[in-house]
This record gives C-alpha cells, sequence and structure tokens, in this order.
C-alpha cells in the first residue's frame, strides 16, 4: 500500500511539474505529458535522491535554454528542434532513467541501477550544458574526429568552452549524487561519475560526426538536422549518416551510455 500511495505521490508530483514547464514555454505538450509520466516514474518509484538528481539536469538545463534562446537565433536552423521539449526530446533525455527507476523498483538489491541512473543524468547534462555555453566560445569549433573548423551549431562540433561546460553539468549531478550515495570515497564516486558524463557526452559528438542523419536545406545552402522541411519552408535532403539516426536517438544513446561508463568505473573503483 505504501508503495501505491508513493507511486501515486510521484505521479502528481511529475504531473505538477510538467504542467509548470509546460507554463514557461519549456515543454510543448507532448513533451508535458512525456514528462509526466517518466517524471513520475522516477519520483515515485526511485523516492528523493531519483528526483532531485532529475530536478538537478531538467530544472538547470531548460534554465539554460530559455536564457540563451534569443542570442542562439541564428543558428536554431541547425538544430532538429527548439528550445521547447516534444515528447521525443523528454524520452531521449529521460526516458533511459525512467526504465531504470522501474528496475531498480523491482530489483532494489542492485546498487549499481543508482550509479548508472545517475551517469546517465550526468551525461545528458553534461551534453546540454556544452551545447547552450559552448555555442558562446570565441574559439571556432573544430569536428572532434578530425578537428576541421565549423560553423557553430553543427553537429560533432567541440570547442574548449563547450568541454568546460559538460565538466561542469557533469560535475553537478555526480556531487548531488554522492551526497546521497553512501560511500567510503565519496571523491572517487564523483570522479567516477563525472567521467562517465564527459564519455556519453564526447559520444554523442563523435555520433553527431560521424553517423547521425544531416540534412541539406538547397535554399540555405546549408546543413540542418530538420527534416523534410527546414526553417525557411525548403524540402532538406539527406547528406550523410543513418535515416534513423535522428538526434532524439543520438541523445538517448548519450545517457545509454553514460549510464554504462558509470556503473563500469563504480565497480572498478569502488569495489
Amino acid at each position: 500500500m505504501e508503495n501505491i500511495i508513493q507511486l501515486l505521490l510521484g505521479l502528481l508530483l511529475g504531473t505538477l511539474i510538467a504542467l509548470i514547464a509546460w507554463r514557461a514555454r519549456s515543454l510543448k505538450p507532448s513533451g508535458a505529458v512525456a514528462a509526466a509520466i517518466s517524471g513520475g516514474l522516477v519520483f515515485g518509484v526511485g523516492g528523493l535522491p531519483w528526483a532531485v538528481l532529475l530536478l538537478a539536469f531538467f530544472i538547470s538545463s531548460s534554465a539554460l535554454s530559455q536564457i540563451f534562446s534569443r542570442r542562439k537565433a541564428a543558428v536554431d536552423a541547425k538544430y532538429s528542434k527548439g528550445s521547447q521539449r516534444d515528447w521525443g526530446q523528454v524520452l531521449a533525455n529521460g526516458g533511459l532513467g525512467a526504465g531504470l527507476a522501474v528496475l531498480y523498483g523491482i530489483f532494489p538489491e542492485y546498487k549499481w541501477i543508482w550509479i548508472a541512473f545517475a551517469g546517465a543524468m550526468a551525461a545528458v547534462n553534461a551534453d546540454t550544458w556544452a551545447t547552450e555555453i559552448g555555442f558562446f566560445s570565441p574559439v571556432v569549433p573544430r569536428l572532434i574526429t578530425n578537428g576541421r573548423k565549423v560553423e557553430s551549431g553543427t553537429s560533432g562540433g567541440i570547442t574548449p568552452l563547450g568541454y568546460l561546460a559538460a565538466l561542469c553539468g557533469s560535475a553537478l549531478i555526480a556531487v548531488i549524487a554522492a551526497l546521497f550515495t553512501p560511500a567510503d570515497n565519496p571523491l572517487t564516486l564523483v570522479a567516477a561519475i563525472t567521467l562517465a558524463g564527459i564519455g556519453g557526452s564526447t559520444f554523442d559528438s563523435l555520433l553527431g560526426a560521424t553517423v547521425q542523419a544531416i540534412y541539406y536545406c538547397p535554399a540555405c545552402q546549408k546543413e540542418t538536422e530538420r527534416h523534410p522541411t527546414h526553417t525557411c519552408g525548403s524540402q532538406t535532403t539527406q547528406a550523410r549518416g543513418w535515416q534513423w539516426l535522428n538526434n532524439d536517438w543520438v541523445n538517448f544513446l548519450c545517457s545509454l551510455v553514460g549510464a554504462l561508463l558509470a556503473a563500469g568505473l563504480a565497480y572498478l573503483f569502488l569495489q
């Protein structure tokens, strides 16, 4: 009975936060529904520690997106979607976390599930911070695979400022996770989760530079993630990458790599 009450309260809290985010124009209606369900599962099954980590990611990333949305208008045409998250973006960033929360509810004796969740949140937070803050880098972005200079907002483009932002975003989640995790060496735990977040974000950049689906707008003569039409209204054609691997899938794989790295590093160094 107690678990059912906690789940209902979690779903209620998830719905409340999703409504607030929708009113603040951080979420589209479909994104609000997805956030209410996924957030409700995390809050209701995982409890307070899981809720705090998810909120740390969601609040910080949404705030950065809203604060810098106007200044980033010049490169928004490159991104597949705007600053308002739809259901695909919500599940790409939080779907794995919701699944891990349910898994933890079934197997609470497996503590690695919590560490994996922290790694997933660290990865998506690192990636979001790198995207939002890295845009303002005074240094021209370079493609992560070959170092070629690219336009700001290009998938797979990295900068020192972007990596510093990724480090800070990942470390924020790691520190919060360590506060809720009994450990003989909390600094090692912080380092493991932080590195996992950076690893997931780096994997995201590698996918963006190699196999993510990228399209070309003949009217604007620019590459973009948007398909089937660009912001100008023209139809886009595929330039490179795997057609199914859009930005949502890239973000999901980013969180998956972060989760696997965190669980693996914790197993190696916290035994």
